[in-house]
C-alpha cells in the first residue's frame, strides 16, 4: 500500500520518515515532491567500464540555468535529504519534468527501508533543455513493508550509497565481485 498524505505526516511525526528541508505546499496526496539540488556531474571518458572505478566531474548549476544535452548521462541530486526507517521509499519523475523530456533515473527508483541520503538522480534528456537548481524533478512515494526487517540499508557492511552528500555520486558497482 503506498503511503496517503495524512499517513506520511503521521510517520514524519513518529520519527519513521525525515524530509529536510520539509515543506508542507510539497505533500501531495500520496507523495511529496523533491527538487533538483545545486550539483551536477557527468563521466569523463564516452566509455565506461563496469570493473573500473569511473571517475566525474562535477559543477555546480548556475543562476542562469544549464542546458542538458541528450547523448549524455548527468549525475544530479536531490535538494532533499531523506531518512525511510520502516517503508519502502520509491522516488518517481514528475510528469511535468517527462513532458520536457526529462528522465531522473534509469533504473534506481526503489531505495530500501533505511536508506538515509540525498537521492542521486540519473539524467537522461530526449531534446536539449534549460535546468535549474531547485526545480521540481521527482516525487516519493513510500510503501508499506509486510515483514520484520533483519537489517536495515544503513547497518549493512557492504551499503556503498551511505552517508549524506549533497553531491552526486558515482556508481560503486566496481566494488561488487563479478
Amino acid at each position: 500500500m503506498i503511503l496517503s498524505d495524512k499517513k506520511i505526516l503521521e510517520e514524519i511525526e513518529k520519527g519513521t520518515i525525515l524530509i529536510e528541508p520539509f515543506r508542507r505546499e510539497c505533500l501531495g496526496t500520496n507523495s511529496y515532491d523533491v527538487h533538483l539540488g545545486k550539483y551536477l556531474a557527468a563521466y569523463t571518458n564516452r566509455e565506461l567500464d563496469a570493473r573500473q572505478h569511473n571517475k566525474i566531474e562535477e559543477w555546480k548549476i548556475p543562476d542562469e540555468g544549464f542546458v542538458l544535452q541528450p547523448g549524455t548521462l548527468y549525475l544530479g541530486v536531490t535538494e532533499e535529504y531523506t531518512e525511510t526507517h520502516a517503508h519502502v521509499p520509491f522516488l518517481e519523475g514528475k510528469s511535468s519534468a517527462g513532458r520536457l523530456g526529462i528522465f531522473i533515473h534509469a533504473t534506481a527508483g526503489k531505495g530500501d527501508v533505511g536508506n538515509c541520503n540525498t537521492w542521486t538522480l540519473e539524467i537522461t534528456v530526449v531534446m536539449p533543455i534549460r535546468i535549474y537548481a531547485g526545480m521540481p524533478v521527482g516525487q516519493m512515494i513510500y510503501f508499506n513493508v509486510d515483514g520484520e526487517i533483519e537489517t536495515s540499508y544503513k547497518d549493512k557492511r557492504n551499503a556503498k550509497y551511505n552517508g549524506r552528500s549533497v553531491k552526486p555520486i558515482e556508481s560503486m558497482m566496481w566494488k561488487n565481485k563479478f
